[in-house]
């Protein structure tokens, strides 16, 4: 048995983070992954980075990645017990955006100062990622004590537009 989660309470999980895993294939067909930060923004991330950086060319040469995001867990009265992170993944398309053509705001939140200084923004990108399919999770929207029972922790949401 699956956790039953909405669309809109797993958004409000990924919205709340800023730390993700993001698996990439890289031109000769191998398998990549990179921790990212990101910033959410109308049900999609975006993510700083170099125009020329293997992150850049990867996702420009093939689109189709995953993206896993980690939320750590504690025991309030306990925080020196190791609890496994919960998690939220998906497949996602991914796009290159020169920082020239991307919106200020995003270019604000995700590079922050940086944002300001022409001269380093001039080789940048944002690689945008629109969540496609499900989102798979773990952990979410249940109880520590839950999360030792994988078939239980396990839940699943499409992550489609806003539930109205």
């Amino acid at each position: 048995m699956t956790t039953q989660l909405t669309t809109d309470q797993v958004w409000q999980v990924v919205e709340k983070e800023l730390f993700a895993v993001m698996g990439m294939v890289t031109a000769q067909k191998q398998a990549r992954t990179v921790g990212i930060v990101y910033v959410a923004r109308e049900r999609k991330l975006y993510i700083g980075t170099g125009r020329n950086t293997w992150k850049a060319r990867h996702v420009a040469a093939n689109p189709h990645v995953s993206l896993t995001v980690p939320i750590a867990k504690r025991i309030p009265i306990a925080p020196w017990i190791k609890i496994p992170a919960a998690t939220v993944s998906f497949a996602g398309l991914a796009r290159i955006i020169p920082a020239s053509d991307a919106l200020e705001e995003i270019l604000r939140a995700v590079f922050r100062g940086l944002a300001d200084n022409p001269e380093q923004m001039a080789d940048t990108c944002l690689i945008e990622v629109t969540p496609v399919g499900d989102f798979l999770t773990y952990g979410i929207g249940v109880s520590l004590m839950t999360m030792r029972h994988p078939e239980q922790a396990r839940g699943r949401a499409p992550v489609g537009v806003a539930e109205g």
